[in-house]
């Protein structure tokens, strides 16, 4: 395991045409020093996992506004003027998710299920092509597992073997991502000795990161 790395290093991992996950909620708990590495960096055709695409300079928001991304899943878009504009070309992609659809869905490929069960979009243009599933009378969609080959997370507190912690509503899908991205790098605010972080406030252990983007000089 190698945690401590750069943000140049984070970025050359990530290969065009990658799948990658992207924590936050309208940019609160997003690695924003990640993304806009990313952006700066010219990669192309990325599949983009997001809750939503938050505004043109926070948030995603950097990696459309760079042309960065070619498929996009996420639960929201209508505030990102810049994403509007690609979808409506052709240039973008987009698979729209229910946002408790769309984090069952993560957190079924970190646990190792093959799917999840759930009544939203029965009867709906989103059911179309998908299978259905009775259950006691009841109609559900089968929902499959959302993985990606890298989650860019964000933490308030990594200690020096990976362990995070977040804060308050930053805490968002930061760890659920954790467990489905093949490999994890974590963007913190702070890197603390080990034992800094109380047991109980480690909400993201770190068997599950894999990279930890250390402090510049």
């Amino acid at each position: 395991m190698h945690l401590a790395i750069s943000i140049e290093e984070a970025v050359d991992m990530i290969p065009d045409g990658a799948s990658v996950m992207l924590s936050g909620f309208m940019g609160v708990g997003t690695p924003d020093k990640i993304v806009t590495a990313l952006a700066a960096s010219g990669k192309k055709n990325l599949t983009l996992l997001s809750n939503d695409t938050a505004r043109p300079h926070c948030g995603p928001g950097p990696l459309f506004k760079a042309h960065c991304v070619t498929k996009l899943i996420c639960s929201h878009m209508g505030l990102n003027p810049d994403v509007q504009e690609q979808f409506a070309s052709g240039e973008l992609d987009v698979e729209l998710v229910p946002q408790g659809t769309f984090v069952e869905r993560i957190r079924a490929a970190g646990v190792g299920l093959g799917g999840i069960l759930t009544p939203t979009g029965v009867g709906t243009k989103i059911a179309e092509g998908k299978e259905v599933i009775t259950v006691d009378g009841k109609e559900y969609l089968l929902e499959k597992p959302l993985s990606a080959d890298f989650a860019l997370i964000a933490a308030a507190r990594c200690d020096y073997v990976g362990n995070l912690s977040y804060m308050l509503t930053a805490t968002n899908f930061n760890p659920i991502m954790a467990l489905a991205g093949k490999t994890v790098i974590c963007e913190p605010e702070a890197i603390v000795p080990v034992g800094v972080i109380p047991p109980d406030e480690v909400k993201t252990p770190g068997v599950l990161v894999d990279h930890v983007i250390k402090k510049s000089a």
